[in-house]
């Protein structure tokens, strides 16, 4: 069975003093560096808006961060603009690790949010990196970054659909907790037959 720890955006804009911060997101890098060693393949995933993003809630007139608007593919939280690619708060946090086999960008489509690594927030606009792992024949994955309840949980509950043997290390993940959302993410993750570790 080959395993591949997918990293997921441990980005700056996620981390302390970024733009949409995650509470101690920056706390899951030495944890990461650590692992990585101990896996057959590694994949770096990034969050890469262009500017002026559909779901930033600044291209919503009238509408403020953490409101949620119905869009075609379904209900989309508006964040604060984040991860705008080439700006510093997209790039990888200070210190780490990025010699990984693959770095994968998502939400790079200016009218459609991506939480999980695998779709677009449709469920059906592929990311490539499912192909990528059959392809290398990766059938075990462990995630690991930011945020625990958006897209670790969105990726680790679309590995499952997918068929991939799925363990979330949730010592080297941090949440946002938006009114509940880590609770419900790990009782979805754990009903999906995700581990937990």
């Amino acid at each position: 069975m080959t395993h591949a720890l997918i990293v997921i955006d441990v980005q700056t804009d996620f981390c302390p003093g970024g733009a949409l911060a995650v509470p101690e997101g920056d706390a899951v890098v030495d944890p990461i560096n650590a692992m990585m060693p101990d896996f057959d393949a590694v994949i770096l995933t990034q969050d890469w808006h262009p500017s002026g993003h559909s779901s930033f809630a600044s291209s919503h007139p009238g509408k403020v961060p953490y409101d949620v608007i119905d869009m075609p593919y379904g209900p989309q939280v508006l964040w604060p603009d984040h991860c705008v690619k080439g700006t510093p708060g997209a790039e990888f946090q200070a210190g780490l690790r990025t010699d990984a086999d693959l770095i994968l960008r998502k939400g790079f489509r200016p009218a459609i949010d991506s939480y999980s690594a695998f779709f677009e927030n449709d469920h059906e606009t592929a990311t490539g990196l499912e192909g990528y792992l059959r392809a290398r024949g990766i059938n075990q994955l462990t995630l690991v970054g930011l945020a625990t309840d958006f897209c670790v949980h969105f990726s680790a509950m679309d590995a499952a659909r997918l068929g991939f043997d799925v363990t979330v290390r949730l010592d080297a993940c941090r949440a946002i907790d938006l009114e509940g959302s880590l609770q419900r993410a790990l009782d979805e993750m754990k009903n999906a037959g995700v581990a937990l570790a």
